[in-house]
């Protein structure tokens, strides 16, 4: 994967495909510190410490459209070639966090990507799921969260095609307000 928007969207469907109903992602850039943290929770159903083990193997895979299961050990690598480290911990019936820290100014660190479209991608393919996502910028927070734009819609569908360009216009814009370096 070329950006860090694809690792976030494969470990997001992860989540979806384990049941959860809310997934929280969480990008935190410290340029003093010169790190950024990737964090996704949610509350899904979890996995056994085998299996947990088992899906840092790139051999093995719980989905059946394939044989291979390379994105956590991909983004791993990831990590580790900027600088970083990767932790996942899951608790079966309660869910999983995974957190993936790069140097923020490394050679090797991917670029963040596309966030937005990410996003909307998500929200689009998976409207009864809820979304929260905080990206924190040296301080400064943008915060963007489907349960509130699901209140304010008044049962107008979240994935209908004129919210969808609202919402990739709003994340976009207020990344942009923030000033990210990713």
């Amino acid at each position: 994967m070329l950006e860090l928007a694809l690792h976030i969207l494969d470990i997001a469907e992860n989540s979806v495909r384990a049941q959860a109903k809310t997934v929280t992602i969480a990008v935190t850039e410290e340029t003093p510190r010169d790190r950024l943290v990737i964090e996704i929770t949610d509350d899904g159903i979890g996995m056994s410490p085998e299996m947990l083990e088992k899906a840092m193997d790139p051999f093995y895979t719980s989905k059946k459209v394939r044989r291979v299961g390379l994105g956590l050990p991909m983004l791993a690598e990831a990590a580790n070639r900027s600088g970083g480290h990767f932790d996942i911990q899951s608790t079966q019936g309660r869910g999983t966090r995974l957190t993936v820290e790069f140097g923020l100014s490394h050679i090797d660190r991917q670029p963040l990507g596309d966030v937005s479209g990410t996003l909307v991608t998500l929200i689009a393919g998976n409207p009864g799921v809820d979304f929260v996502y905080r990206h924190s910028c040296d301080g400064r927070i943008f915060l963007f969260d489907t349960r509130e734009i699901k209140t304010e819609l008044e049962g107008v569908p979240i994935d209908h095609i004129e919210v969808l360009k609202w919402i990739r216009e709003h994340i976009t814009e207020g990344l942009s307000e923030l000033g990210t370096h990713a």
